[in-house]
């Protein structure tokens, strides 16, 4: 079974705290994941940010669409209980709960109301939305983050080969290699031997170096050129390498760098794009959102 959405939620919810008990939200989560049979896997399955539990994040918002509509109530910190309108609810035996069925109560209208003109164009929530407003946002940034990504590596395969070879310096560096750009500058590029394109310090202090190569294809890198590149650092008596590309790598390039001694990470077009954008090359900032979340500590009276 797939994990429901925060609407298909509310009912079960509601009916949990039918009991007139105190409940917490802890207690819900597990509740809802054993009604629902999610598995152990979905029950850590997590939002794009990686900082929440979906199934966590659905009962949550269900709880607060709930409460908003006065049908639960908190008690103190992570618990609640039903309320009067809520037990009136149930009475009632719905057979769903959702945004629609939540607009019949006065607190839930008020919470949703609109601000201002503008904000009656569009609702940021949709009726039929099955996923909670978190979610909405999380899932729109990754829409635009891959829309980026695939703008970003169209705009690099079009660069020189030195233009590149510069790009890679400048990424690693960000990314904490090479010491500084001056030396990184002067090791990249320069080596030519036999498949390596440049050498970088792996630290500031220059403990170890990473052997690079680096190449801006259309075409995907097949295991022979890994191989080629593997026998360069065996002649450097080199145990670190980093090859990357513009395009894609073979099944067989992928499975060959899993039964080698040497440490050789792969980094191809798509990865190259997301260690770009995640540090700020080649890209720039447009708005930033930043998502806050009551503080219920500050709230405890000593």
């Amino acid at each position: 079974m797939t994990i429901p959405d925060y609407q298909t939620i509310m009912l079960p919810l509601l009916k949990l705290t039918e009991d007139k008990k105190e409940h917490s939200i802890r207690e819900a989560i597990d509740s809802i994941s054993d009604l629902f049979k999610l598995s152990e896997e979905q029950t850590k399955e997590v939002l794009p940010s990686g900082r929440s539990y979906i199934i966590d994040n659905r009962v949550g918002w269900a709880r607060t669409y709930l409460k908003k509509a006065g049908l639960l109530e908190d008690t103190r910190r992570s618990h609640f209980r039903i309320t009067e309108e809520g037990l009136k609810t149930l009475a009632n035996s719905p057979t769903e709960i959702n945004i629609k069925f939540l607009q019949q109560f006065s607190g839930f209208n008020e919470f949703r109301k609109k601000k201002d003109d503008e904000e009656e164009q569009e609702q940021v929530i949709q009726e039929d939305s099955s996923q909670t407003p978190q979610e909405l946002l999380e899932y729109g940034y990754q829409k635009i983050k891959r829309d980026l990504a695939q703008e970003l590596i169209e705009s690099v395969k079009k660069v020189s080969p030195r233009f590149f070879e510069q790009l890679v310096v400048e990424l690693l560096l960000k990314m904490g290699y090479g010491g500084s750009l001056k030396d990184a500058g002067k090791a990249i590029g320069q080596s030519g031997d036999g498949g390596i394109d440049g050498i970088i310090k792996e630290d500031k202090l220059g403990l170890d170096v990473i052997y690079i190569q680096a190449k801006r294809w259309e075409n995907v890198v097949g295991s022979k050129e890994i191989r080629n590149f593997v026998g360069s650092l065996v002649g450097q008596k080199a145990n670190k390498g980093v090859f990357i590309t513009t395009s894609g790598f073979t099944k067989d390039a992928l499975e060959y760098v899993k039964t080698i001694t040497h440490k050789v990470i792969l980094i191809d077009g798509e990865m190259l794009s997301q260690l770009m954008i995640e540090n700020n090359v080649g890209v720039s900032g447009v708005i930033s959102y930043e998502v806050k979340k009551i503080d219920s500590d500050y709230f405890v009276e000593e």
